[in-house]
C-alpha cells in the first residue's frame, strides 16, 4: 500500500472515530475507504479490519462518556453481553449473505428514521425517564443486543445510529445519554464480530492497529464535543449521518450496479 492510500485510511479512521462517538455511522466512512485503498481486498477482511479499528474507538468513547455522564447499566450491560454473541453470529454469516439483500430494507428503515426525527423535533432533546418501564427496558435490550448486533456482524454501517435511536425511542434517553449507552453496546458488537473475523483470518492486523490509534483520537474528540454541545448538536449530526447513509446505500443499490 502506498503512502497516499495509507494516509487516506488513517484520516478516514480518525473521522470515523469522531462520527461514531457522536452518533454512530463511522463505518460509512471507513469501509468504503478500505475497499478503495486496497482493491481486491475481500469484503470480510475489510469488515474485520474495520472492527479492529472501531473497537478501540468505541471503547474509548464509552469510557469518556461513562466518566462524564450517567450510563444506565441495567439496560446496557445485558444488551452488551447479548451483543457480543449476536454480532459474532452475524460475522459468521457475513460471507454467506450478500449485502445487496439487506440494502432495500435498511434504506426503508433509514428514510423512516429521518422522517421520524424531522417530524418530532423534541425527540432526544429532553430525557423521558417515565418511558423506562420493565417492558420497554426488555424491548431495548432485545432490539440492541440481538437485532442491531446481528446486523452489525453481517453488514455494520449505521449500527451506532440505530443503537442511539433504539435507546432514545424505547427508554426515553436524550441523545447524549443515548449515545453513551450506544457506545457500550457497540463495543460489544465490535468485540463479538472481531473475534470471529480474527479466527477466520479476516483481519489485517498491522493496518488495523494503525487505524485504531487514529480512531481513538477521533473518538475522544467526538465524545467530548457531544458532551459539551449537548443533545441539539447530536440531533443535527444524527440527521446528517442518516441522510449520508441513505445516499450511500441508494447509490450502491441503484447506481453502482
Amino acid at each position: 500500500m502506498d503512502a497516499v492510500s495509507l494516509s487516506t485510511l488513517l484520516a478516514a479512521a480518525a473521522m470515523a472515530g469522531w462520527v461514531d462517538a457522536v452518533v454512530g455511522g463511522g463505518g460509512l466512512l471507513l469501509l468504503p475507504a478500505l475497499l478503495v485503498a486496497a482493491p481486491g481486498l475481500p469484503v470480510a477482511t475489510a469488515l474485520g479490519t474495520n472492527k479492529l479499528a472501531a473497537i478501540f474507538g468505541t471503547t474509548t468513547a464509552a469510557a469518556t462518556y461513562a466518566r462524564r455522564t450517567k450510563v444506565d447499566w441495567r439496560v446496557v450491560a445485558p444488551a452488551a453481553g447479548l451483543a457480543v454473541v449476536s454480532s459474532g453470529v452475524g460475522a459468521a454469516l457475513a460471507g454467506a449473505v450478500p449485502a445487496s439483500a439487506y440494502r432495500p430494507v435498511v434504506l426503508v428503515v433509514l428514510v423512516s428514521v429521518a422522517v421520524f426525527v424531522l417530524l418530532r423535533p423534541r425527540l432526544g432533546v429532553v430525557a423521558l425517564p417515565q418511558r423506562r418501564t420493565p417492558v420497554r427496558v426488555a424491548a431495548a435490550i432485545a432490539v440492541a443486543g440481538v437485532g442491531i448486533a446481528l446486523y452489525d456482524g453481517l453488514i455494520g454501517p449505521g449500527t451506532g445510529t440505530f443503537l442511539v435511536l433504539a435507546f432514545t425511542t424505547l427508554v426515553g434517553a436524550d441523545f447524549v445519554h443515548g449515545s453513551a449507552m450506544a457506545k457500550v453496546v457497540n463495543a460489544g458488537t465490535n468485540l463479538g464480530a472481531l473475534v470471529v473475523f480474527g479466527m477466520t483470518g479476516h483481519v489485517w492486523w498491522l493496518l488495523g492497529a494503525g487505524m485504531a490509534v487514529c480512531n481513538i483520537a477521533g473518538a475522544v474528540l467526538g465524545a467530548r464535543m457531544a458532551l459539551r454541545r449537548g443533545s441539539g448538536f447530536v440531533r443535527v449530526v444524527l440527521l446528517v449521518v442518516v441522510l449520508a447513509l441513505v445516499a450511500k446505500l441508494g447509490h450502491d443499490q441503484w447506481v453502482a450496479r
